[in-house]
């Protein structure tokens, strides 16, 4: 495996796991009322069509890191419209 294979792996693992701690965040807490899902929204678009990308250049590291990654920000974006506008009224 040369360099470049290596840090393209490594910015995908990065880039994937980096959804992963606001989730976490917006679970146990249960609100994401600062959360713009706009912002996933357009996230979700990037990582998919990276994801095609992968798949018509079989590039399994491209389509692996971004296809978990649509999944993850899709989970997010779940959150946000499940969580998003509670708790706006306690923190006053």
């Amino acid at each position: 495996m040369v360099l470049t294979e290596i840090i393209g792996i490594l910015a995908g693992i990065f880039t994937t796991i980096a959804a992963v701690p606001q989730i976490v965040k917006a679970w146990r807490n249960k609100a994401c009322k600062d959360v713009s899902p706009f912002m996933f929204v357009i996230l979700i678009l990037g990582v998919s069509l990276w994801t095609v990308y992968g798949i018509m250049n079989q590039d399994w590291p491209i389509i692996i890191t971004n296809g978990i990654s649509t999944i993850l920000n899709c989970t997010m974006l779940v959150l946000i419209i499940k969580y998003g506008k509670q708790n706006t009224t306690s923190n006053r």
